[in-house]
């Protein structure tokens, strides 16, 4: 199974945003650990990061046809980005909504996802371990 693995807006500032709420691993280092439980379940996975709307577009758009599955994490744009909503509307495989941090327990504008109708799981508050939930739910699905 082909996993891709979509992070978005500020995560290439993991390790320097608030440790308490985002936890203390670096983008690099939570990629690490992505690709090392993937390969423990025996999947096939692509991490990417972008601070741009279109390009994490693009990406999606990219992974029709390609990918079995996403993994998504889109940061803030998770909480207004309808363009990502309808570029996820298009996919036809399992896609999974990760977050770091409990957005059901912060500030109220985070509380919402407007791609949350989209996912087969929403893994949030679990930190870098949300990840690994997600690949093993994924890893049931194929």
């Amino acid at each position: 199974m082909q996993v891709l693995v979509l992070n978005g807006v500020n995560l290439d500032m993991l390790g320097r945003r608030d440790p308490k709420t985002y936890g203390g691993v670096s983008i690099n280092e939570l990629e690490t650990r992505i690709y090392e439980w993937a390969q423990d379940l025996s999947l096939s996975v692509r991490c990417r990061h972008t601070n741009s709307e279109g390009e994490y577009i693009g990406w999606i758009h990219d992974a029709y046809g390609d990918a079995d599955a996403v993994i998504v994490n889109p940061g803030a744009w998770s909480h207004y980005s309808y363009a990502i909503h309808d570029a996820l509307e298009i996919l036809d495989v399992p896609i999974v909504e990760v977050h770091l941090s409990n957005v059901e327990q912060r500030e109220e504008w985070r509380r919402h996802s407007v791609i949350a109708d989209l996912m087969a799981l929403r893994v949030i508050g679990k930190g870098p371990e949300g990840y690994r939930e997600a690949l093993e739910y994924l890893s049931t699905q194929g």
